[in-house]
């Protein structure tokens, strides 16, 4: 379930290992990608973050190669420009080492350790004390990979197909759709903003729920996006749940500065006006929310009126670009990010998987979801082998299998 681009990667994995199976995608939209993945800053991630041994490391590293190679097959606007991440004062170099550590031991290539000259020479208007730089990282069109992954499903894409319910008969599962009812011998759920609600319809407790975070963007006028050539990253503050501000340049021109965090009050409230009750309510009845703010409260504060004034966005980016100001900025898009949350106000860091009988749930997939999205689907038909709810022989003996991948969609870069 789900046209966004881990559900349209998943489709493509499992068409490469059954051929002879018939793959049928969900998707209640009226195309593919228009949330997460359309939603996002369009950046190719190396992996150099996440905790080495975690599936998030192995998984982003493995996927952002097969990403570009995907690319470049299919003559996707892509550009691997690289980035930096940039310690501001002196106090930050010991986790900027530690992020360098990471990314060596998680397999990232060429990484280098920059001083303050090296920085002006690949950002000039940028100023630190440090920096690392990645080379392999870039920036994409992601809604471009999931127009062109959506042509080479093995089977069909179903759009205005918002699952109303899931039930099982026999050893098939049947979704009930608003464009009718559909089975197949294995559900796949990558529905994203969703995932967890379209869980319980298969019989999955929400133990752990998806929070709605809304980042915003500004957009650098034209005449001042000089100062800023690809991407310039701050080095995460571990008081912060999230990267913090930064600066993208974007595939198709123009350069992006953000996002903030905030609670979205719609998991598709892409604006502040955006409400859905039902949503807003599943969300401030939710003790884990609760437990989240409690926890992070100065942060989530900080956010908010970072989220109303212009001023005090220009001011975090002013560490990165001093000669950033307020009248250079002007309103950008936005997106949501689709964020597991445990009960007890714990975000959940790794990419998440459940199993049950003849079925997966992708439970979180947040950044580098978009990136790792190719590497995401090898491991889930790795898991459906691995379970025994699939063989990769099974075209060999003649034998039709269906899957079934339903939902909204995964995934933000």
């Amino acid at each position: 379930m789900g046209g966004g681009i881990i559900g349209l990667a998943t489709a493509l994995r499992f068409g490469e290992a059954l051929p002879d199976a018939e793959v049928i995608v969900l998707e209640k939209e009226d195309g593919v990608g228009r949330h997460q993945s359309g939603n996002n800053s369009g950046v190719l991630h190396a992996g150099l973050y996440y905790k080495p041994g975690s599936t998030k490391a192995k998984l982003a590293v493995r996927g952002i190669r097969q990403m570009i190679d995907f690319c470049r097959k299919n003559g996707i606007s892509h550009d691997v420009c690289g980035k930096i991440v940039l310690a501001v004062t002196a106090d930050e170099l010991p986790r900027l080492h530690d992020l360098y550590d990471r990314g060596q031991k998680n397999g990232l290539r060429d990484l280098r350790l920059l001083g303050p000259e090296e920085i002006r020479e690949i950002e000039p208007h940028a100023r630190g004390v440090a920096a690392i730089r990645v080379p392999e990282e870039g920036i994409v069109d992601y809604p471009q990979v999931c127009r062109t992954m959506a042509q080479q499903v093995p089977g069909r894409v179903v759009t205005g197909a918002e699952v109303r319910s899931l039930r099982q008969s026999g050893q098939a599962w049947v979704a009930e759709t608003t464009a009718g009812d559909f089975e197949g011998d294995l559900l796949v759920n990558c529905a994203g903003l969703h995932c967890d609600r379209v869980a319980e319809m298969a019989g999955v407790k929400r133990d752990v729920r998806i929070v709605p975070f809304r980042g915003e963007y500004y957009k650098i006028k034209a005449e001042r996006q000089h100062l800023v050539r690809n991407l310039i990253y701050p080095v995460p503050d571990p008081t912060f749940p999230f990267l913090g501000v930064h600066y993208t340049r974007m595939i198709h021109g123009g350069v992006e500065a953000g996002p903030n965090a905030v609670l979205a009050f719609a998991r598709e409230g892409y604006s502040k006006t955006d409400v859905k009750l039902g949503d807003l309510t599943d969300a401030l009845t939710y003790r884990g929310l609760w437990a989240f703010f409690r926890k992070h409260r100065r942060m989530c504060l900080a956010e908010l009126r970072r989220s109303f004034s212009k001023e005090l966005f220009c001011a975090s980016l002013r560490r990165l670009v001093p000669e950033i100001r307020a009248e250079d900025l002007e309103t950008g898009g936005a997106g949501v990010r689709a964020q597991a949350l445990t009960p007890t106000g714990e975000l959940v860091h790794d990419f998440q998987f459940a199993l049950q009988k003849n079925a997966i749930h992708v439970l979180n997939a947040p950044s580098p979801g978009a990136t790792a999205s190719l590497a995401i689907g090898e491991e889930i038909v790795r898991q459906a082998v691995a379970s025994g709810f699939l063989s990769p022989t099974l075209h060999d003996c003649g034998a039709h299998t269906h899957v079934c991948s339903v939902g909204t969609h995964a995934d933000a870069s």
